[in-house]
């Protein structure tokens, strides 16, 4: 599998349980894993930009990339494949070059353009039946990271920890 120059990613399903939580006063919450910012530090030390394309528009999602330094957020989102459009012409890139790990029905037109697809476990059968490989690890279970270790292979992510 060749590197990819681009990692793009969903987030509810993928970074997270996929569970929408509601206290009653009408906060939101997200759980993330942990796990997965290790996928981001391995991307960073590979020179490789990460981006999160979603559907969703919150502000719990815009404060993990802030603190993670993701290179690209876009919310709100129903097209996700003109916007890894867009991002592959920013950085003089196609979209073979582009690695992405989505979940549902949102994310089948990018999955079918990208070099290399990925999907978590849980997902769905026919997106899995649709990417390149499925994550042994369900979504906020550390399947984004699962999915950078996978790309980048063993040996990489080992000789960029050392």
């Amino acid at each position: 599998m060749k590197v990819p120059k681009l990692v793009l990613t969903d987030i509810d399903g993928v970074w997270t349980d996929g569970g929408m939580y509601y206290d009653q006063t009408g906060n939101e919450w997200k759980k993330f894993n942990t796990s997965d910012s290790a996928g981001i530090l391995f991307c960073k030390k590979a020179n490789i930009p990460v981006g999160i394309i979603t559907g969703e528009d919150t502000e719990i999602v815009k404060r993990r990339s802030e603190k993670l330094k993701i290179d690209f957020l876009y919310q709100g989102i129903s097209d996700k494949l003109t916007i890894a459009k867009e991002i592959c012409k920013e950085l003089q890139i196609s979209l073979d070059d582009v690695a992405y790990i989505g979940d549902d029905l949102g994310d089948i037109e990018l999955l079918s353009k990208v070099g290399i697809s990925a999907s978590p476990a849980n997902a769905p059968e026919y997106i899995k039946s649709r990417v390149n490989f499925v994550t042994t690890k369900a979504g906020g279970e550390g399947a984004f990271r699962e999915f950078v270790e996978t790309i980048l292979g063993e040996d990489f992510v080992l000789r960029l920890l050392c």
